[in-house]
């Protein structure tokens, strides 16, 4: 786990310096107060990976989880998993030597596309597979971005809906839960390849907000 203590040190670092720097500027208490929030949202991040430490199953060779099962070592090497691709900003691999990584910078927010960065990131999973071993799938807590992608996935490769894929994966990992921009995104992809299959254009189903 010395890897995972490296990373929370490293953004622990960052904020207080970022807090400092502000300081000696005449903090405003809003610049203040956003400072603070950060710090408590590493904090509270690092009691969830810290506890949610194991890989979970979605299929053959295809693994979901939070930073804390990707600093894992014992538990990747036991269920085969050879290959780790991170969705996240600022992560670097726990355990460079022993599994291939492949890193997507994509911060947890509504207004990134998330889906321009499918067909690398599929691309990737299939080597995995192809070569008999297996992937994790991981962003910070393990909850939005790598669900958004394995969501992305099982309806690509699988021809699930998006809901199919998105219900199939929680009952998998039930604290999966892409933000509202990402669920939009996976629908729409939902349509465009419905429309390339078939030549079907899906209506646009009901919004996020009451999914």
């Amino acid at each position: 786990m010395r890897g995972f203590w490296a990373v929370i040190a490293s953004h622990l670092e960052r904020e207080n310096e970022k807090v400092v720097q502000v300081s000696s500027l005449a903090m405003t208490s809003d610049m203040y107060k956003e400072r603070i929030s950060a710090l408590l949202k590493v904090i509270q991040a690092t009691k969830i990976v810290k506890e949610d430490n194991i890989p979970c199953k979605i299929e053959e060779g295809l693994y979901l989880g939070s930073l804390g099962a990707a600093n894992n070592r014992s538990a990747l090497k036991s269920l085969n998993i050879t290959h780790i691709l991170t969705i996240a900003i600022s992560l670097a691999p726990a355990h460079p030597n022993d599994f291939i990584y492949k890193i997507v910078e994509v911060p947890d927010r509504e207004d990134i596309t998330i889906t321009q960065y499918f067909d690398e990131c599929f691309a990737f999973i299939d080597e995995a597979r192809a070569r008999g071993g297996g992937v994790l799938i991981h962003c910070f807590a393990g909850r939005s971005r790598s669900v958004t992608v394995v969501v992305g996935y099982l309806m690509f490769k699988n021809g699930m809906s998006f809901m199919e894929a998105l219900e199939y994966v929680k009952t998998k990992r039930p604290v999966a839960s892409p933000n509202c921009g990402f669920m939009l995104q996976l629908q729409e992809y939902e349509r465009s390849l419905r429309a390339s299959r078939t030549g079907t254009v899906l209506e646009p189903e009901k919004c996020c907000s009451s999914l």
